[in-house]
């Protein structure tokens, strides 16, 4: 069943003159991993956003969980916000250096705690905890500040934040790239991790063919807003059509070891 569903999507800026997506289908289906791969300015950021709800498109539809960002009511644009979360690729930027960890991941259980049926103070506490250890960061963490930690550290909080709310869609752009690479590369085999102890549905944004191919079990290349290539990870990787593909894979190296 698919959980994302793109129709003709097109995003146009500076008075329609550039269209960042241009005409773009494709499904993600619950409990599948979905790479979304391409250089810079191939509209694959853009395609994100517009997934997630933080821009509408210029043209066609964007469904989550069947329904349409374009026709939803304020009820079910709160509910669609609670079943998707993105991990952004700087693990700096993305988080508030006035508040505590425990504050950062606490939040969203904070903001949609009604909905939620309610959470006691120690039942909060008790969740930060458990977030925290499930991305490799102990208790101590929750009263400390973002800049006591290193890059790494940051974005196993980002991610913990992240999955607070046990979203049914995560959309990670560029997750690492920002990070050293053997940082880097923890950071992918937690989300590999993570993604099957808890059978996550996932998009991962990124540049590198070698990631998606490790990560994602169908993979959509994308150059100029438009989709060039798609199909299952290891036979797109291994087999590409495309010329540009090909190019891809031969300009990024392969995955360090953890």
């Amino acid at each position: 069943m698919a959980l994302v569903e793109i129709e003709q999507v097109t995003k146009s800026f500076t008075g329609n003159a550039h269209r960042a997506v241009d005409g773009v289908s494709l499904h993600v289906d619950e409990g599948e991993t979905v790479g979304i791969v391409g250089e810079s300015g191939s509209g694959k950021t853009t395609l994100a956003r517009m997934m997630l709800g933080l821009i509408p498109p210029t043209s066609g539809k964007v469904s989550v969980a069947g329904i349409d960002f374009a026709r939803a009511n304020p009820e079910e644009l709160r509910a669609l916000r609670r079943q998707m979360q993105p991990v952004f690729q700087d693990p700096y930027g993305a988080l508030n250096p006035r508040m505590k960890v425990g504050e950062i991941i606490a939040e969203p259980l904070v903001i949609h705690r009604k909905a939620l049926g309610g959470l006691s103070r120690m039942g909060l506490h008790g969740r930060v905890d458990e977030l925290l250890g499930q991305v490799g960061l102990d208790g101590s963490a929750r009263g400390r500040y973002p800049h006591e930690f290193s890059g790494g550290q940051r974005q196993r909080i980002n991610i913990a934040r992240a999955l607070a709310l046990k979203p049914r869609l995560l959309v990670l752009d560029e997750p690492v790239s920002a990070l050293d690479v053997s940082v880097g590369a923890q950071i992918i085999n937690l989300l590999r991790s993570l993604q099957q102890q808890y059978q996550l549905t996932a998009i991962f944004i990124s540049h590198s063919m070698p990631l998606v191919r490790y990560l994602c079990s169908r993979v959509v290349v994308m150059r100029n807003g438009r989709v060039v290539e798609e199909g299952e990870a290891v036979e797109l990787c291994s087999r590409p059509k495309e010329e540009y593909t090909r190019q891809l894979i031969a300009a990024t190296p392969e995955l360090p070891a953890a």
